[in-house]
């Protein structure tokens, strides 16, 4: 897998977002990356990917609104 790679979140299926992203990050090794682009702020994922995988990744805002938000979520 490249060192980053970005998802568009806008672009899925409501029920299959988290999802989709978790199966995304999953299959990122140490060090590497996962950019995903929203159109609101996707603070409960933050806290969803803690609870369920621990606290084994940083999250960075790229880009805070108004009308996108972009966040680089790194594997430790």
């Amino acid at each position: 897998m490249n060192a980053t790679n970005t998802l568009d979140v806008t672009t899925i299926e409501p029920r299959f977002k988290h999802s989709t992203i978790f199966e995304r990050f999953d299959e990122l090794n140490s060090g590497e990356s996962l950019t995903i682009h929203n159109d609101h702020d996707p603070r409960p994922l933050y806290f969803q990917l803690v609870a369920q995988r621990g606290d084994i990744f940083t999250w960075d805002y790229q880009q805070q609104g108004p009308d996108w938000w972009i966040i680089k979520i790194t594997k430790d």
